[in-house]
């Protein structure tokens, strides 16, 4: 029974990679979080650590995990100290955790270093398989059709993904996979669907025909790829780095869509067709940052076949069908929005 580890075990994916894992079987479980426990799991676990007192990973937004009778680690990734000895007897180590947003020096000891020193204790431990949840956004702004990642630049535009670029380094310099998704929908999802919400209920329609196409992925699909990666034989793997998404990219217009028939009142989107210039006047006086709004008007579509292919796994529902599942949840979610 190989015993997986999961950072960020009570965060938004990391508590879907927690729950796809106990649906499996067979596996021993080690959940990492430094602010509170996953829903039912142990309140201490093997090589418990010290609680650390920086901000950090987890956050407490996601799902939580049901896990009963499975071990908990308290450690804190700002602090490397509390990581000592975090690693012992794992097997796979599956390092969902991540701060986002935050100040930037936040961001650099949580990602970067934290990284690094979890990357030092995964080595000194044995651990045979480290798989590093990522994002597309370390590449930063412009078009991305079909795009692969030995054909990309990473050009990252925040302190966040500046990090997490670093943080990539570090698990790749010791011999693990990393995983970018691009747009993750799902419970516990407060970044996707809201920043949505909001930039549709500030704007009079469409922005220029919202032609645009995106990857997406659900929660659920995405902690699929990740158990996967982290327990694939190494011969099926043919790169270190994966893109995480939905084989078939979404319309912006579809997403938007699908966006608008949960959040309630918002403009009629066939009343104007804007330019992006005009779309960032409108949100700017609504105080509504724009960053968001490059990601709606040009294609940020990613190839991911080479993780399915690779996994041998048969990808969720389409978008459509797949939103018609999370509909309700992100309709109560977003009353407060």
């Amino acid at each position: 029974m190989p015993t997986i580890m999961i950072t960020g075990a009570a965060g938004f994916i990391g508590g879907h990679v927690a729950r796809e894992a106990e649906r499996r079987g067979g596996l021993s479980l080690r959940l990492m979080s430094h602010r509170r426990p996953p829903a039912g799991a142990a309140a201490a676990g093997p090589a418990t650590a010290g609680p650390g007192s920086g901000s950090g990973f987890g956050h407490g937004h996601g799902p939580g995990a049901v896990v009963p009778g499975h071990g908990t680690v308290r450690a804190d990734l700002s602090d490397p100290g509390s990581l000592r000895g975090v690693c012992e007897g794992v097997d796979v180590l599956l390092h969902c955790a991540s701060q986002i947003g935050g100040t930037p020096e936040a961001n650099e000891a949580v990602n970067a270093r934290g990284t690094a020193a979890l990357m030092a204790e995964a080595r000194r431990a044995g651990v045979s398989r480290v798989v590093y949840l990522s994002t597309a956004s370390v590449y930063g702004r412009g078009a991305f059709r079909a795009a692969r990642p030995e054909d990309l630049v990473r050009n990252p535009g925040s302190p966040t993904s500046g990090s997490r670029a670093r943080a990539e380094d570090a698990v790749l310099a010791a011999g693990g996979v990393v995983l970018r998704p691009h747009l993750v929908l799902g419970d516990g999802d407060r970044w996707v669907v809201p920043s949505l919400a909001r930039i549709l209920r500030a704007l009079p329609g469409t922005v220029e025909g919202w032609a645009a196409r995106t990857s997406v992925i659900t929660a659920q699909d995405l902690a699929r790829l990740l158990l996967g990666a982290g327990l694939a034989p190494a011969g099926d793997l043919t790169a270190s780095v994966y893109h995480a998404a939905h084989p078939v990219p979404v319309t912006v217009r579809t997403l938007l869509g699908a966006v608008a028939a949960v959040a309630g009142p918002a403009a009629d989107p066939a009343a104007e067709d804007l330019t992006a210039v005009r779309a960032r006047e409108l949100l700017a006086a609504r105080g509504i940052a724009a960053q968001g709004l490059d990601m709606l008007t040009s294609d940020h579509w990613f190839d991911s076949d080479p993780v399915w292919r690779d996994l041998r796994c048969t990808p969720g529902p389409d978008f459509e069908a797949a939103f018609k599942e999370l509909a309700e949840g992100y309709r109560h979610a977003l009353l407060d929005i």
